[in-house]
């Protein structure tokens, strides 16, 4: 079937695992299956996402999506694991999960994911930049991206005189609030580290789907270290943007997500795990 734009979505039953499939297209002429054309070639315009971001802040941690399933959906992205058990980073089609004790481990099939953000990533725009910290490169970036209304995978690639991580623990059953979770988190400075910044911007109207704003992981050049970033700061970098013009989205049909309530307003939660 071929989702004709305008912000229509098309459902289908996907995987062995019970996933209900969103598929939003932005003015795009058509998107196919979940993430290939009708010729069979992957659509590398695609974002495709694993859940809410407001389902896993209130503690919907079982995986749902096995890493050789969402592999294919893009080589490029953003995540973390069943029971959370530190960060995903995706970059170059390598998978890497950025333990709580601040080693990156490369992900294998079988693992599990209960949320996660991926594309395949084509740079379309370049914007050079100098930031003293996070909130400077949000301004920076708000000010010079084309459009505040569509979805951006960032990729830095370089040398950061300081960049301050974090990794949360893997939780066990019954799971807490991601908040709480959260205030065990490990976290990690790096100064002059050579390395890729992975990541994405949504839009605000996306609140509660995905973290507002711009969300970013850190993986280092030799692939052994990084987590989720805090604080950092740029000297004269250059940042590819790649715009994503359709959403994909695998929801979870059964378990916790089932009978979460997604009506709060998390926002306050969020600036705080996020900070």
């Amino acid at each position: 079937m071929r989702s004709n734009g305008g912000g229509k979505y098309r459902r289908s039953w996907i995987g062995s695992f019970g996933i209900l499939l969103l598929a939003l297209s932005f003015g795009v002429p058509g998107v196919y299956g979940i993430d290939q054309d009708m010729d069979g070639s992957v659509d590398r315009d695609v974002l495709f996402q694993v859940s809410t971001i407001d389902a896993l802040m209130q503690g919907v941690y079982d995986g749902v999506m096995n890493f050789g399933e969402l592999e294919p959906q893009g080589d490029f992205g953003i995540g973390c694991f069943e029971g959370i058990d530190g960060e995903m980073v995706a970059l170059d089609g390598d998978y890497y999960q950025v333990k709580s004790d601040g080693v990156a481990y490369p992900v294998s099939d079988s693992m599990t994911t209960p949320f996660s953000t991926v594309t395949y990533f084509d740079k379309d725009l370049v914007i050079s930049v100098s930031a003293r910290n996070f909130t400077e490169l949000c301004r920076v970036l708000d000010a010079q991206i084309p459009s505040q209304n569509l979805f951006y995978a960032i990729r830095i690639d370089g040398k950061f005189p300081y960049v301050k991580t974090r990794s949360i623990p893997k939780q066990q059953k019954p799971y807490p609030l991601l908040k709480d979770a959260a205030a065990n988190q490990s976290v990690f400075e790096f100064e002059n580290v050579t390395g890729t910044i992975v990541g994405f911007y949504t839009p605000d109207y996306a609140e509660g789907l995905n973290v507002p704003g711009y969300h970013l992981h850190l993986i280092t050049d030799d692939r052994k270290a990084g987590g989720h970033i805090l604080e950092l700061t740029l000297n004269n970098s250059d940042i590819w943007l790649d715009v994503t013009s359709a959403f994909n989205m695998a929801l979870p049909s059964s378990g916790d997500f089932i009978g979460v309530d997604l009506t709060q307003d998390l926002r306050e939660d969020l600036e705080q795990i996020e900070k």
